[in-house]
Formats: C-alpha cells, sequence, structure tokens
C-alpha cells in the first residue's frame, strides 16, 4: 500500500499527530496519545494501536507489557488533517496504566478533581 496517505497529515514541528483511541462500539474515549509517521503506518500495517511515547522516545505497542492490546476498527482523520481518531478494540477492558477503563477517569466536581471511575486492575499487578 502507498503510504502517501501520510503525506496529507499535519505533523506538529516534532513530527507527531496526536491520536485519540475510542471504543468502537460505545463511543467511550479511553486515551489520548502521540503517534509519530512510523507508529501511525505500523498502527494501520499490524490492525492494533502503536503509538510514539515522548517520555522513552521509542514506539509504544499498546498492550506490549500489560496485555491490553487495542485492536483497529477503524481510522479517521479530523477536517483539519491534524488529529487522528482510532476506533478499537480494547482488550482486556483497560486502557489507562492506572487500572482503569479509561484515561478519562476524573471529573471537575466544587472546583477539584475527583476519580469517579473504578480502578479495575491494579497497576501492581498489571505491570511487573
Amino acid at each position: 500500500m502507498s503510504e502517501q496517505w501520510l503525506d496529507e497529515i499535519k505533523w506538529t514541528d516534532d513530527g507527531l499527530v496526536p491520536v485519540i483511541a475510542q471504543d468502537h462500539q460505545t463511543g467511550e474515549i479511553l486515551m489520548f496519545a502521540w503517534m509519530n509517521r512510523e507508529a501511525l503506518a505500523l498502527t494501520v500495517q499490524e490492525n492494533r494501536a502503536i503509538y510514539w511515547s515522548r517520555s522513552r522516545n521509542k514506539l509504544w505497542r499498546k498492550g506490549e507489557e500489560s496485555g491490553h492490546v487495542q485492536q483497529l476498527k477503524d481510522i479517521r482523520l479530523d477536517c483539519d488533517n491534524d488529529v487522528v481518531l482510532l476506533k478499537v478494540e480494547q482488550i482486556g477492558a483497560i486502557a489507562c496504566h492506572t487500572g482503569r477503563r479509561s484515561c478519562f477517569y476524573q471529573q471537575l466536581q466544587d472546583g477539584k478533581w475527583t476519580a469517579v471511575e473504578p480502578v479495575i486492575k491494579d497497576p501492581k499487578d498489571i505491570y511487573k
């Protein structure tokens, strides 16, 4: 497959694009991450979410350590060509490194952030 489609993306100055992962059935937003050109190409090629870890400065295959893989079901690009949406099947029901379903588990309540989603599995039991 030609990778010309990658040229249509408006990459940041450091060669990244923001990515939102969404449950393909429920529409729930699971997480936000970054991809570089290689990560996005590999995501399509391998049919699973592969991100760019800015803190580790390397490719990060979602679930490589935890087993919580995101199988790609659909991929979309926003109207400005600068945000990618992955519609995924979240294997193992956990997308967040905190052991929760979604990374967006904090809600603003009375001027402070409150965790409103339960921990499904203790991160100590997920990451060795």
